[in-house]
């Protein structure tokens, strides 16, 4: 049983950045691939990033590339979900994910394990 708490969530302005944080419980952090997922109000949840167990390969949505950095410290067990240039339609509940798998690029039923969610609300 893997445990993942999400933190960081909150209500900033249109423009301003945030980053979320995902600690995960057990030892083989460091085996499993992270995802950030997240779901609007009305909308089905999507990916946002994806990030292999090595870190080496990292995926992003269209809609948030060159705006987040999904990154890990596996020392920590630890996913980051940096998020600049923040927009209204980043407004959603975000949430991580661990597949134990470790392989990159995987659909989200793939991933075995979820945080509760956290909020991230984007005024404009």
């Amino acid at each position: 049983q893997v445990q993942l708490v999400e933190s960081g969530g909150g209500l900033v302005q249109a423009g301003g950045s945030m980053r979320l944080s995902c600690t995960a419980s057990g030892r083989a952090f460091s085996s499993y691939s992270m995802g950030w997922f997240r779901q609007a109000p009305g909308k089905d949840r999507e990916v946002v990033a994806t990030i292999s167990a090595g870190g080496g390969n990292i995926n992003y949505a269209d809609s948030v590339k060159g705006r987040f950095t999904i990154s890990r410290d596996n020392a920590k067990n630890t996913v980051y979900l940096q998020m600049n240039s923040l927009k209204p339609e980043d407004t959603a509940v975000y949430y991580c994910a661990a597949d134990l798998s470790g392989l990159p690029f995987r659909k989200e039923h793939n991933y075995d394990y979820w945080g509760q969610g956290t909020q991230v609300t984007v005024s404009s």
